[in-house]
């Protein structure tokens, strides 16, 4: 059997939330938004840089994040 792997998408720089784009159960691919950041009055959308299902999600709008921060985690088979 197979061991699912989990995939952490990280916030990449200090920023607030705006709009958490997926739900837990949610399938994303490569390049979908998973959330909608802002930094220094700049939109800065975070992107799936591999495909899952999200399993978890750390954060909510108005959450400031740190670099390094979990924001959305996916399992993958």
């Amino acid at each position: 059997m197979a061991r699912e792997q989990t995939i952490r998408v990280l916030a990449e720089m200090v920023a607030n939330v705006i709009v958490v784009e997926v739900a837990v159960g949610d399938d994303v691919q490569v390049g979908d938004p998973v959330c909608l950041l802002e930094s220094m009055k700049m939109e800065i959308p975070v992107l799936s840089e591999e495909a899952g299902t999200v399993s978890a999600i750390k954060v909510t709008p108005g959450d400031v994040v740190q670099e390094g921060d979990v924001l959305v985690e996916l399992t993958a088979p």
